[in-house]
């Protein structure tokens, strides 16, 4: 794995776990859009455990390329999932804030 790659993937990792862990602890500039969007209030844990999943496997896939690359896939998917969700509140101006957490996982993708 290159120099890029490597800081790519703890990027994406530490974005992912900050964005789950954001979840976790209720943080208002996280769960406010959420309840805003119609997200379910008993998603919020499911989507934070997912988030922190994804961050896990890119952090795995150090040792175990294939769980790395599925942790990407599946953070991308994730947060596409999320700017359809956005969209579909009409919440326009929100739209790059999953794609900026969307950016670094497609990197990975397009690293290895």
């Amino acid at each position: 794995m290159s120099t890029t790659a490597t800081v790519v993937t703890a990027v994406a990792a530490f974005m992912a776990g900050f964005s789950g862990a954001s979840i976790f602890a209720r943080a208002k500039f996280v769960v406010e859009p959420l309840a805003e969007y119609g997200v379910p209030r008993s998603w919020w844990n499911w989507l934070g455990a997912a988030k922190l999943a994804g961050a896990v496997g890119l952090l795995v896939g150090y040792a175990v390329p294939a769980i790395g690359i599925a942790a990407a896939i599946g953070l991308v998917l994730y947060f596409a999932g999320a700017v359809l969700t956005v969209i579909r509140a009409r919440s326009y101006a929100h739209v790059p804030f999953p794609l900026i957490y969307m950016a670094p996982a497609v990197a990975v993708l397009a690293l290895v």
